[in-house]
């Protein structure tokens, strides 16, 4: 799809960061956030929307200059179902689906969120397409169907769309991504080091 809306959701509190905010946490010299909207806007499916904490927030600043729409999230302390609200009433009014992208995972490329864009059938029947692993564990981004977006605006607490996929299972494709892309974050301190450790290992 050539008209696919990404809903970046970027206003959790980093809870388990101890402090630190991992989506401003420096990758390759510039905010994780940044990175993430930078490959979102770079894939040229769709309008890229951001849920963000209210400004003034440094999340803001992260993002200045990029064409990106910003939305806040005031009741984003509810969990990841809050964010996904509030990025759903800024959709374009004839979206026909939305890619759900989460912006802490720094291995996803421009090039993974174009291979499930690409997999996008609306004619199929299948209503949600979820990038995976290589060895087909499911993870992110995530394209919703036009007909469920009620159902994720309904939504409550920290479970986020997990729900309503799991509701509708049979009606689900795998997008197979490379490696760990579609499933890595990283949420803690450790987290952060390991990952930075691996990749100074990898030069």
């Amino acid at each position: 799809m050539t008209d696919l809306p990404i809903l970046l959701l970027a206003a959790g509190q980093s809870s388990r960061m101890r402090g630190r905010d991992k989506l401003m946490e420096p990758v390759g010299g510039v905010p994780l956030l940044r990175r993430a909207a930078r490959r979102a806007c770079a894939a040229g499916i769709g309008p890229v929307i951001a849920a963000l904490p209210p400004a003034p927030h440094p999340r803001h600043d992260a993002l200045a200059g990029l064409p990106v729409v910003p939305v806040p999230v005031p009741d984003a302390a509810e969990g990841i179902a809050a964010s996904l609200r509030r990025a759903l009433t800024a959709l374009p009014p004839k979206a026909e689906a939305a890619m759900i992208l989460l912006a802490d995972l720094p291995e996803l490329s421009t090039a993974d969120l174009q291979t499930v864009a690409g997999a996008v059938d609306l004619r199929s029947g299948v209503l949600v397409w979820r990038g995976a692993t290589a060895a087909g564990q499911p993870g992110h981004p995530v394209v919703v169907a036009r007909a469920l977006f009620a159902e994720l605006a309904a939504l409550t607490g920290d479970s986020g769309a997990q729900v309503a996929i799991r509701r509708h299972a049979d009606r689900l494709m795998l997008v197979p991504l490379p490696g760990r892309h579609a499933r890595l974050d990283l949420d803690t301190p450790e987290d952060w080091a390991a990952w930075r450790a691996a990749q100074r290992s990898e030069c």
